[in-house]
Order: structure tokens, then C-alpha cells, then sequence
């Protein structure tokens, strides 16, 4: 008789044969899904569509419409492409190197050395094998090595970074993806074949090329590629000024840690950070008719400190920097418009009462006294306790808040009279050179730490919210930031080696039972390829003391 095994899929009892493949039971429900199912959830564990199902096991599926099934898409889509770009070079010595960079619109930046010319001829042929291999449906198979293979492997593939990587690896085995004989490492899950690659595009870019993946919310389809050229040029600048300190990966962090002293590698950066906010400064002290600082950035970018430290900066010029928060001019919260689960929006613009916050700009700037009020978050309402401002000949106002860059919150104000500035943390490293870090992540972690420390928000909460912080910047900070005169990249590149010490405990907290175990599981993951880093050498101004404590701002 034959063993059969008891599943509980979306909350119904069904029955497979002993040994049935999560794909098989995925193809049977992918009618009543309007996106393709590319991974499952098992128990609240993700498993690729490869693995037989499980006993018992809760079953979800995971489509490209969900975040990690669109990851497992743009993780085999960089798979595929190395794949095509070893295949058209034809004799892999040819190639030293193929980097996978960071995001950049809708896509990811790549680069490419070696004897072989990138131009648009070698590009074409790079897609054509793609396309080809996208049709014979090539399999994507996943193996486990000893990692002391996995090292000898990468060394013999002349994938350095890999071997540096592993070398300060604990685990004793390895998972390794192949696809028609090439292999690979990669952080995280795939799709079960080529087939599933279908949206895709390359097109030259600046020294590289970008790899095209299609929109999250509508993954039939490509958007078409605009590139924010600003954002592009902080990334890259960052990118380049890692290679120059010899740590452009985290395996060359890790043998950093090892081989020099920390203290000296949080010193050269802290120093780094000094001499672009001093140079800000002196660009803003320059222009007599900059009144007005408008700094704007993503949850945990390190704005209260980045403008604390451009204060100092702009004092040494002899200014007198003023700070305003735009949250104070929050309206009301009786009056907060309602977002579309009929909550309320306070991340919308019209969540600020932007007509009152011109008024009192506008009155400054013209030599008037005005009361500056302070939104009191207990009472949800705007208060006037006796803070009047004037402005001096010397005073320059440093406005704080999500829509600063967007000119329809200061539309009164005159352009010659604003500088506005965009703040980050573009993470620098990659894990290796094809596997990146998203600057999401970095973030994350600085506000899963933060949220403990000021608010006594556990990790699970965070967690939870991110999805909402994330739509917000999407809709509120993004569009924006090509309108800044200036940006800032707040990211250190020690920090992930500091924050991990702070964030394992957290992440560890999370059941497997709760909904939040998946994310906590994959950065728990993530972490474990760093290092630690003590926080003992770093600065008391630092930008990660925001989140760490510890720091000389009273944050």
C-alpha cells in the first residue's frame, strides 16, 4: 500500500503520495494565484519548490508577488546571467571578474573585467543565451559541500571573494547552485528552473551594464529603466572608496578585523564622514542667500545626528544653525487624513499643516518674530509654549522631516533661499562579488536596535511595521531625492560587524510560530557572515550612536 503523508494547506487537510515535491502541489493550486508560486512556506519556513513535502507541515504558497518569492526571482535571474556571460566568453580565463553591485532603478548594477570588451555586441549575445536558456527550462539544483570544498572550489573558479568569505565561515558544509555545470553560491532561495525567468532585460550603463527585473506588483512586465544619476554617483563613489581601503566585500572586513586593529578602521571612517559634512558646511556657508536646510531621508538614515554634526560644521563658519522639526507642524490628529484601510496617514504630506510652516518660514526670512509650536505625540495636538524665533544676519534654519525635499511642503519659500539635502545609508560592501547587501537591510537592523533601546519595541514589532515604512518612503521619499543639492551616505562600513552584537539577542526572540520568523531567520543568517565589532572605539558623534546609544546628541 502506498505511504502517504498529511498536509495542511491553507488551512485544509489534503493528501500526497510519500515524496511529493512542494512543486507538484504548487502546480495544482496555481490557477487560483494570479502570480507564479516560486517557493512555499512550510510551518513557517520557506523551502524551495525542489524539497518533497514535509509531514504535517502547514503549507503556504509564496508568489512573485511576495517579497521573498520576487527575491528567489532577482537571486536566480543573477544565476542565469553569470551563467550567460562564462557561456558567450567562451574560455572563462578571459573573465576576471563579473560584480553585482547594488540596486539601481529597477535592476541591479553590474560590472565586468577582464580581456573580453563589454559593448552593446556582447551584451546582445549575453541576453540571446539567456532567452535560450529560459526555453529549454535548465534546472536550478542545489548541493551541499564540506566547506573546505566550498573554498577549494571558489579558488579554482578564481571567485576570491567567496573563499575569503567561507574562510571565516563556522558551518561545516556549504549549499552550492549549479545550472548547466556552472556554479555558484548565493544567499537565499531560487526558483526550481530557467523557465520561471522570463521578464528580464540588459542595457548599458556608465563603466557597467544594468540587469532589468520586472515590477514586484505587476512581474509580467518591465518598467522602463530610469536611472536616478545622483543616488548612482553616491553609490558608486562609496563602492570605489571601499576598494580603496581594501574591504569592498565582507570576507575582506572579516580578514580586517582579524589582521589590523578595528579602532583604526572606525577612525579612518568617522574621519571620512567629518570631512564630507565639513565640506557641506563650507559649501552651504559659501551662499549668503541659503537660509533654509532641508534634509529629508529614509526610517533610520541618521538624520537628528547627520544634522546635529552639520550644525557644528556650519557654526565654525560663523552661522547660527536653528533646528525645526516639520513634525511639529503636524495638524491635529483629529484632523490626519486616513490612508486606505482607514487609518490614519501621518506620512502623507497632508498630514503636516504646510500652510502655517510656510507662514512662519516666509515671516522668519523676512526679519519677523514668530512662535514655533511643538506637536505634543501624547495629546496628538499642537502646542505654542513661548518659543518665539527671530532671525539674525547669522542664523540659518535646519528643517528636519520625510517631505523636505519635496518643494510642495515649502512651495512659498524662494528655491534661491533653500538647500535641500538627501541622507541614507547605501551600504558599501557586498557579501561577495555575487551576492549584495540591500541597503533596506542595513536600516532594518539600525531600527530594530534603535526600537529596543528608546521604545521598548521588541523585534517582532519592527518587523511587522517595516512594510508600512517601506510603502511610505516609497510614496513620500524616493520620487524626491533627485531634487536634492546634495547627498550623504550615512552608511559606515563597519557597522553591520557593531550592529550584529545588538541585533542577534533581538532576532533570537522571535518564535518560529509568529509571523515575523522568516524576516528574523534570514538576518539572523545574514549576520552570521560578520565578524563582531566591539562599540567601545566608536566616537560619542558617531551616526550609528543614534541607534546604539551612547551617543553625545541625547538621542
Amino acid at each position: 500500500m502506498e505511504d502517504r503523508l498529511a498536509l495542511l494547506i491553507r488551512g485544509e487537510r489534503k493528501e500526497y503520495p510519500s515524496g511529493t515535491l512542494y512543486r507538484r502541489i504548487a502546480e495544482e493550486y496555481q490557477e487560483e494565484y494570479q502570480n507564479p508560486i516560486v517557493l512555499v512556506s512550510a510551518d513557517g519556513r520557506l523551502r524551495e519548490l525542489h524539497h518533497e513535502a514535509e509531514e504535517g507541515a502547514a503549507v503556504e504558497f509564496i508568489t512573485l508577488g511576495d517579497k521573498a518569492g520576487f527575491d528567489a526571482y532577482r537571486r536566480s535571474m543573477t544565476l542565469l546571467l553569470l551563467k550567460a556571460v562564462y557561456h558567450v566568453a567562451g574560455d572563462n580565463s578571459r573573465i576576471e571578474r563579473v560584480g553585482i553591485h547594488f540596486a539601481l532603478g529597477d535592476g541591479f548594477y553590474c560590472t565586468m573585467q577582464g580581456e573580453i570588451p563589454l559593448n552593446q555586441e556582447f551584451l546582445d549575445q549575453v541576453k540571446a543565451s539567456m532567452r535560450e536558456m529560459v526555453e529549454k527550462a535548465l534546472p536550478i539544483e542545489k548541493h551541499a559541500v564540506p566547506t573546505y570544498e566550498a573554498v577549494k572550489k571558489f579558488r579554482e573558479y578564481r571567485m576570491y571573494d567567496k573563499e575569503q568569505l567561507f574562510y571565516y565561515r563556522r558551518s561545516s558544509r556549504v549549499n552550492l547552485y549549479s545550472l548547466d555545470r556552472f556554479e555558484d553560491y548565493f544567499y537565499g532561495y531560487m526558483v526550481p528552473d530557467t523557465s520561471y525567468l522570463k521578464v528580464f532585460d540588459l542595457q548599458l550603463f556608465q563603466e557597467g551594464f544594468v540587469l532589468l527585473f520586472p515590477d514586484r506588483s505587476d512581474p509580467e512586465h518591465l518598467v522602463p529603466f530610469k536611472p536616478d544619476y545622483k543616488i548612482f554617483h553616491v553609490q558608486q563613489h562609496s563602492m570605489e572608496w571601499g576598494k580603496k581601503l581594501g574591504i569592498p566585500t565582507v570576507g575582506a572586513l572579516n580578514h580586517y578585523i582579524v589582521h589590523h586593529k578595528a579602532k583604526e578602521l572606525i577612525m579612518i571612517q568617522e574621519a571620512y564622514h567629518e570631512k564630507q559634512i565639513a565640506e557641506m558646511a563650507e559649501q552651504i556657508a559659501e551662499d549668503s542667500e541659503k537660509k533654509i536646510v532641508l534634509i529629508a531621508g529614509p526610517s533610520s538614515s541618521g538624520k537628528t545626528t547627520f544634522s546635529h554634526r552639520l550644525s557644528t560644521q556650519l557654526s565654525v563658519y560663523g552661522l547660527k544653525p536653528y533646528p525645526i522639526a516639520a513634525d511639529d507642524y503636524f495638524v491635529n490628529r483629529e484632523n490626519t487624513p486616513l490612508d486606505e484601510e482607514g487609518k490614519p496617514d501621518f506620512e502623507c504630506l497632508e498630514a503636516i499643516d504646510a500652510e502655517q510652516l510656510n507662514k512662519d518660514m516666509l515671516a522668519l526670512l523676512q526679519g519677523e518674530t514668530v512662535e514655533i509650536p511643538t506637536f505634543n505625540f501624547k495629546t496628538g495636538k499642537r502646542e505654542y509654549k513661548g518659543n518665539f524665533k527671530t532671525m539674525g544676519r547669522e542664523d540659518i534654519l535646519i528643517i528636519e522631516g520625510i517631505h523636505c525635499l519635496n518643494d510642495k511642503l515649502t512651495w512659498r519659500l524662494p528655491r534661491e533661499n533653500k538647500c535641500k539635502i538627501y541622507i541614507s545609508a547605501l551600504t558599501q560592501l557586498n557579501i561577495d562579488e555575487h551576492n549584495r547587501i540591500p541597503t533596506t537591510d542595513g536600516r532594518l537592523l539600525r531600527r530594530l536596535v534603535r526600537d529596543a533601546r528608546t521604545r521598548g519595541a521588541d523585534a517582532r514589532k519592527t518587523l511587522g511595521m517595516w512594510g508600512s515604512v517601506r510603502r511610505g518612503e516609497e510614496n513620500h521619499i524616493f520620487p524626491f531625492q533627485e531634487e536634492a543639492d546634495m547627498m550623504f551616505n550615512s552608511a559606515l562600513i563597519y557597522e553591520l560587524a557593531v550592529l550584529k552584537m545588538y541585533a542577534e539577542p533581538l532576532l533570537f526572540s522571535i518564535r518560529q510560530d509568529e509571523p515575523e520568523y522568516q524576516e528574523a531567520k534570514r538576518l539572523l543568517k545574514f549576520l552570521d557572515y560578520f565578524l563582531p565589532i566591539p562599540s567601545d572605539d566608536i566616537p560619542n558623534n558617531s551616526l550609528i550612536r543614534e541607534f546604539i546609544g551612547g551617543g553625545c546628541f541625547g538621542i
